[in-house]
């Protein structure tokens, strides 16, 4: 694959075949020549587990200290009764059956969903349409829940949530690279605590095998496992 000038050049400033720490990789990313749009800088992590089992899935969050660098737009399904507390934390849409009628005959025109429980089964129908674009609700990463203020404010505020792909694989944006080293080393700190935290309890073996950081356009730089993932 023919690669561009600006991609090439990045190459030039790193070692493919190095492991660096997160502080270094970061301090890479900084200064490659930049794009005319503030690229995300990724995280790509392949896991140790098995894919097809149920019980190794990985799914969860994690809220960022320094956010996502985007502006999330929020869909909230609640009860009538709710949608005042959605709306005062700050969601931008908000209701029940009629979003479920526009969505299902195809608008998306949001970021984040978040429902409470009494309003999934209703949700279910959809999970067609919101499942592959990872829009659906779901308990395990908070946003089925009756909380509303606090999972519109956590969204709002720069709320990950992350599930592995069918090749047990995480590929996470967690910041921009307009952001300071510190701030974006922060982020990735946090969100490996979070992942930590997921590590199924039937795993024999080591949980992480690899670690890669880029920004979109860029290589990536391969990373040493913290300590606490070569177990």
């Amino acid at each position: 694959m023919s690669r561009g000038k600006r991609y090439q050049e990045a190459e030039k400033k790193l070692d493919r075949d190095k492991f660096y720490s997160v502080e270094e990789a970061v301090g890479i990313l900084k200064e490659l020549a930049p794009t005319k749009f503030n690229q995300s800088v990724d995280v790509s992590i392949s896991l140790g587990v098995d894919p097809k089992r149920s019980d190794q899935m990985v799914r969860g969050s994690s809220k960022l200290p320094y956010g996502t660098g985007k502006t999330k737009k929020v869909l909230v399904f609640c009860e009538p009764e709710k949608e005042e507390e959605a709306r005062t934390a700050g969601a931008d849409f908000v209701g029940s059956q009629d979003l479920l009628d526009k969505i299902s005959k195809g608008w998306l025109g949001f970021d984040y969903c978040i429902s409470t429980p009494s309003m999934m089964r209703n949700i279910a129908r959809l999970g067609k349409i919101l499942g592959p674009r990872g829009l659906m609700p779901s308990p395990k990463s908070g946003s089925v829940t009756d909380n509303l203020s606090v999972a519109v404010k956590d969204a709002k505020e720069g709320k990950l949530d992350f599930k592995m792909d069918k090749f047990g694989c995480l590929n996470v944006a967690v910041g921009k690279i307009s952001f300071s080293r510190e701030q974006i080393s922060k982020n990735i700190e946090t969100f490996f605590a979070s992942l930590l935290q997921l590590r199924p309890q039937s795993l024999k073996g080591r949980f992480v095998k690899s670690i890669t950081i880029s920004t979109t356009m860029s290589p990536g730089c391969k990373i040493n496992l913290p300590k606490e993932f070569q177990l």
